[in-house]
């Protein structure tokens, strides 16, 4: 596969997946209710996820952002998996089956409490990487900033 240059740095909204070169920085805005995934391959490059609980119009939905993110990674090596923002607000589950998948007659799961361990698990899971990798962070509503 032929990989362009990433740029040294990107802005990740809600349902988008980006890389920057090594060094580069990737800011995702506003994350209040949302996760984001910070992949840190070992060359010094990220590649960033950022998830919301529901699908921005034209942008990724939940039960998708994982898969996106593992093909952008491909098969680089990673060095840490990085996952921060509202630990509370998501059951691990979203990222197999986002919210809006269910049916009129479908509940939804809601975390009774907030669950790091799940969530680094599913992330595990979904990008086929090692457990090891991930650390999970409750971080406080605003825009974050991975350099």
């Amino acid at each position: 596969m032929i990989r362009l240059t990433a740029p040294d740095k990107a802005t990740v909204t809600e349902g988008q997946v980006k890389e920057v070169a090594p060094g580069g920085v990737i800011t995702y805005p506003s994350v209040t209710s949302c996760l984001t995934v910070t992949v840190r391959l070992r060359d010094g490059g990220l590649v960033g996820a950022h998830a919301s609980l529901f699908r921005v119009p034209g942008e990724l939905r939940s039960d998708e952002i994982l898969a996106a993110l593992e093909d952008l990674v491909g098969d680089r090596p990673v060095t840490a998996i990085q996952v921060k923002g509202a630990v509370g607000a998501w059951h691990p589950s979203y990222f197999e089956k986002a919210i809006e998948a269910y049916g009129g007659d479908e509940q939804p799961p809601y975390p009774a409490h907030p669950d790091p361990e799940g969530l680094a698990d599913a992330v595990a899971q979904g990008l086929e990487l090692p457990r090891r990798l991930v650390t999970v962070e409750d971080v406080p509503d605003g825009d974050q900033i991975a350099g």
